[in-house]
């Protein structure tokens, strides 16, 4: 444990007391020695001006008089605290790039100075995560700013929308409840002025945002809960129709230890294969879920969502019995 670290460590000690502990002690909660101990209580008192008392009649120290609500001052952190930091802030570099990079390199490369001067590690984390996506679209970080602008300032926002499926442009106003990052993608719930109901965006598909000064409109947790994350994935609704797939015994090693949705229900068969139970409205995503599987997964029911998977293989087929799109 490194100067810094016990510093840290001692100050947590002493600010959770109400009685004093005794040196020995210490010792034993700081794994160090009686010198090391003496060093680091001076350190605490001395460079941080912590009001480390030592009581006689007790044989202890404790922080004096009311003083157990001292904080350390400024940027304090022990080593994995700063390496934590700088792992989330990787994170937040690929999630979204370019999202917090104004206001959180300053921060980065004071936690990479404290890190080198006090030889705490290496301060270099990038190198030491990788973080791969999949199918990821991008974001215009200009949108996505004014976007979370105006769900922190409870603003309603205006947007063009662009829907793939339908393939028309329409110009929204909505009240943005939360930001969703799912499969690598970001998605705004709101309530759509247009439509008088909670619906959701994706982030990508959105243009010319627009911030506005009216207040936006509020809903409660529980109902945005009931209403985006009772079915299946990203589809919203009240779920109104049940799955129920049946895994290889081969995949039912992985598959067993998966979450599909917070409502799934998993059953181990005699056979050793395993069959898993999920509520779902919109069968599009669950069908795209089911597919990956190949042969390792069966439809049981309903009759509707296997016919639509077998449909969905049977055309993956057709792809493949024609030789014209062969190349040597």
């Amino acid at each position: 444990m490194d100067r810094f670290a016990r510093i840290h460590k001692l100050h947590a000690i002493l600010n959770q007391r109400r009685y004093p502990i005794s040196r020995r002690e210490l010792e034993e909660k700081l794994e160090c020695s009686k010198a090391t101990v003496e060093r680091t209580i001076e350190d605490l008192r001395d460079y941080v001006g912590a009001p480390v008392k030592y009581d006689r009649q007790r044989n202890g120290y404790i922080y004096d008089g009311e003083s157990h609500t001292f904080h350390l001052p400024g940027l304090w952190f022990n080593a994995s605290e700063l390496h934590a930091l700088l792992a989330t802030q990787q994170l937040l570099a690929n999630v979204q790039p370019g999202l917090l990079e104004e206001h959180l390199d300053p921060l980065r490369q004071r936690i990479d100075e404290l890190l080198q001067h006090e030889q705490m590690g290496d301060a270099n984390i990038a190198r030491r995560i990788r973080i791969l996506t999949m199918a990821r679209r991008p974001v215009n970080t200009e949108a996505f700013q004014r976007i979370a602008t105006g769900l922190t300032q409870r603003q309603q926002i205006t947007f063009d929308y662009h829907s793939r499926g339908r393939g028309q442009t329409t110009h929204r106003s909505v009240s943005p409840q939360r930001l969703i990052y799912y499969r690598d993608n970001w998605y705004l719930d709101a309530w759509c002025h247009l439509r008088d109901a909670l619906r959701s965006f994706a982030l990508d598909a959105i243009e010319h945002v627009r911030t506005t000064k009216i207040p936006a409109r509020e809903i409660d947790t529980e109902t945005l809960d009931h209403h985006f994350t009772r079915s299946y994935g990203i589809f919203a609704g009240q779920p109104r129709h049940t799955a129920i797939l049946r895994f290889s015994v081969k995949q039912a090693r992985w598959v067993s230890h998966e979450q599909w949705h917070p409502q799934q229900q998993g059953q181990w068969l005699d056979d050793g294969r395993y069959q898993l139970t999920i509520p779902y409205s919109d069968p599009t995503e669950l069908i795209m879920d089911i597919l990956k599987h190949g042969a390792e997964v069966e439809v049981i029911g309903p009759k509707a969502l296997r016919t639509a998977v077998r449909q969905a293989l049977n055309d993956a087929l057709k792809q493949y019995q024609s030789n014209h799109s062969l190349t040597e």
